[in-house]
């Protein structure tokens, strides 16, 4: 069976509009989707959501496809990165991030850039990222107040990944009046 793991967001939930229509939609094309409430989502942990992703995936393989939001995305990069020979079907990464609009987290406060700085600053080892799925896509808003479009190089760069640039999307959250993300299907489909 075609299985999909979504990863939620910094402060997010399985809860949310947008990952409950995907999971019904893809339900209903018979995958098994599976979306972990992850550990502390206000102040999310690098190894904390890497150990949650591996007790949730117990064997990776070419069956799985795994979806990340926001610091979801570093999550499954991380997670790759800790696997041996194992390989997934595909990455798709919506509003992924190495770094963060600046002016957006000081805005947001000092305990934000506590929370975040680890993720920016722990580097990420892409060719072992890289060796675990032959395909990866990113999908971006051209809008995002937290995501710089300029993230793209480096996705595309480090991993050789498909780009998607959506049209005012923001960070793709409730807030930005985005419940729906039609593209999750057809990428999970092909």
């Amino acid at each position: 069976m075609k299985k999909v793991y979504l990863i939620h967001k910094w402060g997010g939930s399985p809860e949310e509009p947008m990952y409950k229509w995907i999971k019904k939609k893809l339900e209903d094309e018979r995958f098994e989707v599976t979306i972990p409430e992850m550990p502390n989502a206000d102040s999310p942990e690098i190894n904390a959501w890497i150990n949650k992703i591996n007790e949730i995936i117990t064997i990776p393989d070419k069956n799985i496809i795994l979806i990340g939001h926001s610091i979801g995305c570093q999550a499954i990069l991380r997670y790759l990165e800790t696997l041996n020979k194992e390989v997934v079907k595909k990455v798709i990464l919506i509003a992924p991030w190495l770094y963060l609009d600046e002016k957006t987290i000081e805005e947001e406060g000092e305990e934000v850039k506590e929370i975040a700085k680890p993720w920016v600053e722990t580097p990420i080892n892409w060719k072992k990222v890289k060796k675990h799925s032959d395909k990866f896509v990113c999908i971006f808003s051209d809008n995002d107040y937290y995501v710089p479009l300029s993230n793209q190089k480096i996705f595309k760069k480090e991993l050789n990944a498909e780009i998607i640039i959506q049209h005012e999307k923001g960070h793709f959250t409730e807030e930005d009046k985005v419940k729906e993300l039609p593209i999750i299907l057809e990428l999970c489909q092909q």
